[in-house]
């Protein structure tokens, strides 16, 4: 059997603190997307956010609404 040396068990340790603070990372950024996407309403704000010139999405003066 193979005694593990010292500097397996710190690289160990920081590699988990590291995996946690990714992961830590990744679910802030998914959380702040959903609240992002949810606080948006209506489908039509969703698709203006594109940051592209639609003609449709504009109200046409003399459109029967």
């Amino acid at each position: 059997m193979r005694v593990e040396h010292e500097l397996h068990h710190r690289r160990r340790g920081r590699n988990l603190g590291v995996g946690l603070l990714l992961v830590g990372f990744v679910a802030l950024m998914f959380g702040l997307t959903v609240v992002k996407t949810l606080s948006l309403g209506s489908i039509v704000e969703l698709e203006r956010f594109d940051h592209v010139a639609r003609p449709q999405l504009v109200p046409q003066e003399g459109a029967a609404q």
